[in-house]
């Protein structure tokens, strides 16, 4: 009989890494803990530690292109308004 292979879930290999990187347990505990191999802790453990700073740097990163969309919009806002001003104080006289 075949052994069926197990998907688990992102939030679980998060929270089995987590348990891992605090270091309350070992990782033989926590395998037994989970039911997990331990190398697949460990592989977890290796991946959450090396995506973190990706983490971050995908956040600012984000931040900024969302600032610069912004701030172009409230640009060309600015200018239509100008235009509009400009065409009202043609229409009524006010052009010195």
């Amino acid at each position: 009989m075949k052994n069926k292979r197990r998907n688990h879930s992102a939030a679980f290999k998060a929270k089995v890494a987590l348990a891992a990187i605090k270091g309350d347990k070992t990782i033989a505990e926590l395998a037994s803990e989970y039911e997990v191999h331990p190398n697949q802790i460990t592989q977890w453990k290796k991946q959450l530690l090396e995506s973190l700073p990706e983490l971050f740097s995908r956040r600012r990163k984000t931040d900024q292109r969302d600032q610069a969309v912004l701030t172009s919009e409230l640009y060309q806002q600015i200018g239509q308004l100008k235009v509009e001003l400009d065409w009202l104080k043609k229409k009524s006289g006010l052009d010195d």
